[in-house]
């Protein structure tokens, strides 16, 4: 049985501003019907058509050639050309952040020339060798803003007819019929519920059910493993964890399996890098997570002083479960003879500023990081030397020349094997402590057909 009306409940609903850029899944999963990313990034982190339909590159990697696809027009009747792909970029390259930074993209292409160079052609120029493009365009949702201000226009399978973002209500149409209905309900037990009493047909983010799913087949369930990880920063310019030992025993002491279990319910996976195994390399590398050791752990810190208590820094949410998380960490931590002291930041976009600018970790700090692409966490984050915004001190000069040979790798293969090398290298010398993936859940009525949840947490209508 199909049904003209499918009833979504998320969130959040909103679409943001043209020039803005998130990971956040509800918005992901609108986005994701309304607009088209330039090119569609695939589980193994590799880019395959989609607003884009093919692209060239010269032998040097220095000059990219991509194609609209035939056929892409707005929501509005205007036909999609360069011009407007140009227009996109170079706002979002102009634009900051919700906690008032540049984009990251700003300085990925600070040398790049982007320019349309007819109605369906967009040339991308760069001094040196830039195939990382691939991973950027598959964060852009090419999108204009309608005659009223709101940003709707897209290119996608879905037009918008209906959108208030004060009522969190937005109504989609496919085909001529009212397909979809989105409004979000303030949390995920209300979400659940008016899925149990038939309100709605399909409920996201159930995971965070504060008592797990029951998973009964009167419904039908859908889970992912999702690319982001739940990660402490570990201060690596000063204090203790400037030791690699010391990075290395507190991944040791940490057992991930049991957090994923008893703090997210198993709805989680243990980590064995800075990505998930979803990211381009992962799947090369084939990694394990660091065993939980107690032993290990301890033979690492001899000779390191622990009398000084280590500052733990975190935040109230995003990542979800973060006080538990932490608690969670500081006994694992106290176990192989640490004394923590817990800072709680209640201002999230301050937080991230103080982590992000300012470098006030303390000497490690909850945190999330959620870029599906390889480059980019190794650029923002690991590198020293570009030394971005939410670089730690972290410094490995075998890390920083294979991050050199990735970057400036072209063809998929080759950027596959060198990724992989970096995160290999990565586990063995850990900038972080990793912990885990969290596991998304959906659950919907038995009648709605044609759904599935993908590792970015997006919900895709078939």
């Amino acid at each position: 049985m199909k049904t003209s009306t499918l009833r979504i409940s998320l969130e959040k609903v909103d679409f943001r501003q043209p020039t803005q850029v998130t990971d956040d899944s509800s918005v992901l999963t609108l986005k994701n019907c309304v607009f088209e990313p330039l090119l569609k990034w695939q589980p193994g982190g590799l880019a395959h058509p989609a607003l884009f339909d093919r692209w060239e590159h010269s032998p040097s990697g220095c000059e990219w050639h991509f194609y609209i696809r035939d056929g892409a027009v707005f929501h509005d009747g205007v036909v999609c050309e360069a011009g407007h792909i140009v227009e996109f970029i170079h706002g979002i390259l102009n634009s900051r952040d919700t906690f008032g930074m540049r984009w990251s993209y700003h300085r990925y292409l600070a040398r790049a020339n982007i320019t349309a160079i007819n109605g369906r052609t967009v040339r991308v120029e760069n001094p040196e060798p830039i195939a990382a493009i691939l991973d950027i365009f598959t964060e852009l949702y090419i999108c204009r803003v309608s005659v009223d201000g709101k940003p709707i226009l897209g290119t996608g399978r879905y037009r918008v007819v209906e959108f208030d973002k004060e009522k969190g209500r937005t109504v989609l149409e496919y085909a001529g019929s009212r397909g979809n209905s989105q409004s979000p309900q303030p949390s995920a037990e209300e979400r659940f519920r008016k899925l149990s009493e038939g309100k709605i047909d399909v409920a996201l983010n159930l995971e965070r059910l504060e008592k797990p799913p029951d998973f009964l087949p009167n419904l039908q369930w859908g889970r992912a493993t999702n690319t982001l990880s739940v990660i402490y920063y570990l201060n690596c310019q000063n204090g203790i964890f400037t030791s690699p030992n010391a990075r290395l025993a507190v991944n040791h002491a940490v057992d991930t399996a049991a957090l994923a279990l008893d703090v997210f319910n198993g709805l989680a996976i243990p980590s064995a890098t800075i990505v998930s195994p979803f990211h381009l390399g992962s799947q090369k590398a084939s990694l394990e997570p660091i065993p939980y050791d107690l032993s290990e752990a301890k033979r690492l810190l001899e000779g390191i002083d622990l009398s000084r208590p280590i500052t733990l820094r975190t935040p109230e949410y995003m990542p979800d479960r973060a006080e538990a998380i932490t608690s969670f960490v500081v006994s694992s931590l106290e176990a192989v003879g640490f004394k923590v002291t817990v800072e709680v930041e209640q201002d999230r976009a301050a937080y991230a500023r103080q982590v992000g600018l300012e470098k006030e970790i303390g000497d490690l700090a909850l945190f999330d990081s959620s870029p599906h692409s390889t480059y980019r966490v190794l650029d923002d984050k690991i590198s020293s030397v570009t030394r971005a915004v939410w670089w730690q001190g972290y410094e490995d000069v075998k890390v920083d020349k294979l991050i050199k040979v990735a970057n400036d790798a072209v063809e998929d293969r080759d950027r596959q094997i060198a990724y992989s090398q970096c995160l290999e290298r990565l586990r063995q010398n850990p900038p972080w402590l990793y912990l885990v993936h969290p596991i998304e859940v959906f659950a919907a009525r038995l009648h709605v057909q044609g759904l599935n949840l993908d590792c970015k947490g997006v919900l895709n209508i078939a």
